[in-house]
Order: C-alpha cells, then sequence, then structure tokens
C-alpha cells in the first residue's frame, strides 16, 4: 500500500513531531472526517459555536487532530482540538477526544511560579515576615567564620558569634548584585564622572572581606545610605570644584539705587 509524508505546521504550543508517514488510503480516511469533528465540537460544548475550520495534522499513524477557531467569549485565540482515529482499513474515523487548547495568540495566564520565588526586593513592609529558604546556600553555621581572619579569631577565642553568617557563596553574591546595580560602575551616574568614590571624602569603606570593593557613601545629597561599589563615582565628589562666580570679571557691579538724577 502507497503512504504519504504529512507535513503540517504545528501552533507554537504543540511540540508534536510535524512530520508522520501515513498510509494514502487511511489519511484520506482521517483528514475526511471534518464535518464529524465539527458536529462532536458542537455537541460537546454548551454553547455550540465552532469557528474557521484551521486544518488537521496527524499525531501518529493512525489518527490525525482537526482544529477549528473556539468562538467561546473570554477564549480568543484558543481553538478547539478534536482528535479522530482509525485502524488500516477503516471506511471511517472515530472521535477520540474534544479538547479546548490555546492557540499561538491565545492569551494565557502567566506560569505558576513557587512562593518563594515570587517575593522580590522590595516587597518586605513594616510587620511581615520573611524567613530564609531551607538549607539557604547564602548562610553558614557561625561557627564557620565571616571570612575575615581578625573577626574569625576574636570570635573564636571568646566564644562569641552569630548563629548563622554568609557564606563565601552569598558573599560573592552579594557583591556581584551590588557591582552590577544602580550604584555600581557600569551605572549611567558612573560612566557620566572620571572621579571615584574611593577617593571621596563621604566614602565609608565596609569592614571584612568585602571592604576593598565597596563602602556607604555618606553624603546626604548622593547615594546617601546605599552601598557604592569603590568605582562608581557621582557629580558630588568631596573634591567637586565649585562653580565660577557669575558676571563679567572686567566690570565692577554698580547699583542703581543710589545715582543721583539731575534734570537736563
Amino acid at each position: 500500500m502507497d503512504s504519504v509524508t504529512e507535513e503540517v505546521e504545528q501552533p507554537a504550543s504543540d511540540p508534536t513531531d510535524t512530520a508522520v508517514e501515513v498510509p494514502a488510503e487511511l489519511a484520506t480516511v482521517l483528514t475526511g472526517a471534518v464535518e464529524m469533528a465539527r458536529a462532536a465540537i458542537e455537541e460537546f460544548s454548551e454553547d455550540g459555536v465552532v469557528g474557521e475550520y484551521l486544518g488537521a495534522s496527524f499525531d501518529d499513524p493512525t489518527a490525525a487532530t482537526h482544529r477549528f477557531l473556539a468562538d467561546v467569549p473570554g477564549y480568543q485565540g484558543w481553538q478547539w482540538a478534536v482528535v479522530v482515529a482509525a485502524y488500516p482499513g477503516s471506511e471511517r474515523a472515530t472521535v477520540s477526544e474534544v479538547v479546548l487548547v490555546p492557540g499561538p495568540t491565545a492569551l494565557l495566564a502567566p506560569a505558576w511560579v513557587p512562593w518563594h520565588e515570587r517575593v522580590q526586593p522590595g516587597d518586605l513592609g513594616p510587620g511581615d515576615l520573611l524567613s530564609p529558604q531551607a538549607d539557604d546556600p547564602r548562610l553558614v553555621p557561625g561557627f564557620l567564620g565571616v571570612g575575615d581572619p581578625d573577626l574569625d579569631e576574636v570570635a573564636n577565642e571568646v566564644g562569641f558569634g552569630r548563629r548563622q553568617v554568609l557564606s563565601q557563596w552569598g558573599r560573592m553574591d552579594a557583591a556581584q548584585r551590588w557591582y552590577d546595580g544602580d550604584y555600581g560602575p557600569g551605572s549611567a551616574m558612573a560612566r557620566a564622572t572620571r572621579r571615584l568614590c574611593r577617593e571621596c571624602g563621604f566614602y565609608l569603606p565596609l569592614a571584612g572581606s568585602l571592604g576593598p570593593s565597596f563602602g556607604v557613601c555618606g553624603n546626604e545629597m548622593s547615594a546617601d545610605g546605599h552601598v557604592v561599589a569603590s568605582e562608581y563615582g557621582c557629580g558630588a565628589h568631596s573634591d567637586t570644584p565649585a562653580p565660577a562666580s557669575i558676571g563679567s570679571p572686567m566690570f565692577d557691579p554698580f547699583d542703581d539705587g543710589v545715582l543721583d538724577l539731575a534734570d537736563q
């Protein structure tokens, strides 16, 4: 028996293979079941509204899917998909399934995101509680130290220390986030000046292992209270020169309020 290879473009939401070898006679039976598929939708749906026929695609050698536009309120861009099947030698197909599926232009709800991933920086408000994730890679037991040799030595000798501290990965993660953020050397503000924070009198270096690279800005007219990279800079640097005086240096100013007016 002759066979044909049907290549049908699938919607973006359907990962089914686009080329299936189907015997010619069986392909005719499957593709000819358009009206049967339409009748199945009308029987299945409450409104019985079926839109334009969009074509058929083969799922395997004995089944095909017929698609119709769905004229259903609230489902713009969706499609009716009717799966029909037949075995070799059959004179007619049977309906296997009727479903409503999203088309390429369908409006879909965003993908579900776990709660701990939905919380973003800035979401925490007064009175809110936010615990770290279990086995948070940013935290390690306090007895492992904070990475600063002087602090770790003193803490271990005295027996003091926090229950948990930032791990090396946590420190590097924070450093990369700060470096790439609004107060890093790549920001628009930093690129607009040649002056660096590490040379500024308002720059307060951090203690510990991040000290050489980061500090806190103490200038209320600039990035006051924010962690800034040592290579960040702004126009409010402590060495910014004062603007030139206004007026013309060639002439002395005068006050016309003290001039004497005389009649001609």
